[in-house]
């Protein structure tokens, strides 16, 4: 999986929304960020505070569950 497709996975952006229960506000601007930065969507989130450790665990192990 390249980084543009890790970044704009509708997958990812679901569970963001359904499961974690971030706003849409937060993932924009954490999309932009990711791509200005040139960084993994999730670890930009964790970096900035927006997701927890807990979260991104989640986060993570819903991706490696759905790329098999």
């Amino acid at each position: 999986m390249t980084s543009s497709n890790y970044i704009f996975s509708k997958k990812m952006i679901f569970f963001l929304l359904d499961e974690i229960g971030l706003d849409h506000s937060s993932i924009e601007l954490g999309l932009k960020l990711s791509i200005r930065n040139n960084t993994p969507l999730p670890i930009l989130l964790w970096s900035y505070g927006i997701l927890t450790i807990d979260e991104l665990d989640k986060l993570y192990s819903f991706l490696f569950k759905n790329t098999e």
